[in-house]
């Protein structure tokens, strides 16, 4: 019986891997935390009966409490909330998948405990990675990624030798707005950047699709992850979203992980690494697919991939105020407050206007996303 405890369950990500753990009767829920959908957390802890919920308000934790009165479980809240059910001893494994900066105290206090991190928080390789990836080397914790492009290149990577690697070949579906010009994409309305062609996600991942910011923190997120250079990871368009992503070898050799666009594949090959599982689901039939095409990037008409790449390069605390610009710039689109190509406006505003700091710790990482908050603030 593997235990495993959900940053983030009433999500997008966490839902679906609670749909793994009905699948699989040898996966056992300790801990859950969400951020304010108590209704559907209190659904899930009658369901799964874990030990421990957390959510992020106190207040929220008294109307929970109320309401599983009759169940025996702790309900917390707060950060300190979030670390307890993170270090619970009898997790084994953290999935990590809530959204924002947030995540990232969680995550370092479950690597310090020893547990091994599914990894679907973005946030915490794009602006700590300098500090997470080292410490669980020292703690001898496994991050497994989670994502489907990182998946697939962890997949693609299984008894090969890292050091020959030649390129990671990340594949991105273009979004909703892929072939247009930046022109037409001035009038966008949210409900149209809502309709991602290929995957069912969150509405801020959906955004950042159409934007290509998330393929921007996805290259962040390799760099960090399979410890390689910037300049050997291409992005490249993949309509279909068969083709997950590839690793091309010294020798020319090209491995990729081609599947059906299902998250629940990457969420249960992470939580039974080594192993592989039965999964229901689609299967690719290659005779109906007829074909796969790619394409390269247009990342001048869409820019969130463009700073991603100069907000890595610049390192340091500079990839923190590209994921808090964006993060506050879509909120405020998704509010109707400003228009979809204000999305670039507001990061490239805010990244003209920060002093880089080269090392920053937790502590400056989240001084660094609130003051991008501020300058956001006092300018839209």
């Amino acid at each position: 019986m593997k235990k495993i405890a959900i940053l983030g369950s009433t999500g997008s990500i966490g839902t679906q891997t609670l749909e793994v753990v009905r699948a699989n009767q040898d996966l056992k829920v300790l801990a859950l935390a969400a951020g304010h959908n108590i209704r559907k957390l209190e659904e899930q802890i009658r369901e799964f009966h874990p030990v421990l919920a957390a959510v992020w308000q106190e207040a929220d934790a008294k109307k929970l409490r109320a309401a599983v009165a009759d169940l025996d479980v702790k309900i917390v809240s707060g950060m300190e909330g979030l670390i307890e059910m993170a270090v619970l001893p009898e997790a084994e494994i953290l999935v990590t998948a809530i959204v924002g900066m947030i995540g990232i105290r969680p995550t370092i206090e479950a690597i310090k405990a020893g547990k091994d991190i599914a990894l679907a928080n973005k946030e915490t390789l794009v602006t700590a990675g300098h500090i997470i990836m080292p410490l669980a080397k020292r703690h001898q914790v496994r991050i497994l990624p989670v994502d489907s492009e990182h998946s697939a290149i962890f997949q693609s990577l299984n008894g090969e030798r890292p050091e020959r690697i030649e390129k990671i070949l990340l594949t991105a579906s273009g979004g909703p707005f892929r072939g247009k010009k930046r022109e037409e994409l001035a009038d966008i309305r949210v409900e149209d950047a809502l309709k991602h062609p290929n995957w069912s996600m969150g509405r801020k991942i959906t955004i950042d699709s159409a934007t290509l910011v998330n393929k921007g923190l996805e290259v962040m997120e390799v760099k960090w992850l399979f410890g390689v250079e910037l300049d050997r990871i291409q992005v490249v368009v993949q309509p279909q979203s068969v083709i997950h992503s590839m690793v091309e070898y010294a020798d020319g050799a090209v491995i990729a992980q081609l599947g059906t666009p299902d998250m629940k594949l990457p969420i249960q090959y992470a939580l039974y690494y080594p192993d592989r599982r039965f999964l229901a689901g689609d299967r690719l039939d290659f005779a109906k697919l007829g074909s796969i095409t790619f394409e390269e990037p247009d990342m001048e008409t869409f820019l969130g991939l463009k700073y991603a790449l100069e907000a890595s390069r610049a390192g340091g605390s500079m990839p923190t105020v590209f994921n808090a610009a964006n993060e506050r710039a879509v909120a405020k689109f998704l509010e109707q407050k400003i228009g979809f190509l204000d999305i670039y406006d507001v990061i490239a505003y805010c990244m003209q206007n920060h002093k880089v700091i080269a090392d920053p710790s937790v502590e400056e990482i989240l001084e660094t996303e609130q003051a991008v908050y501020e300058m956001i603030e006092s300018r839209w």
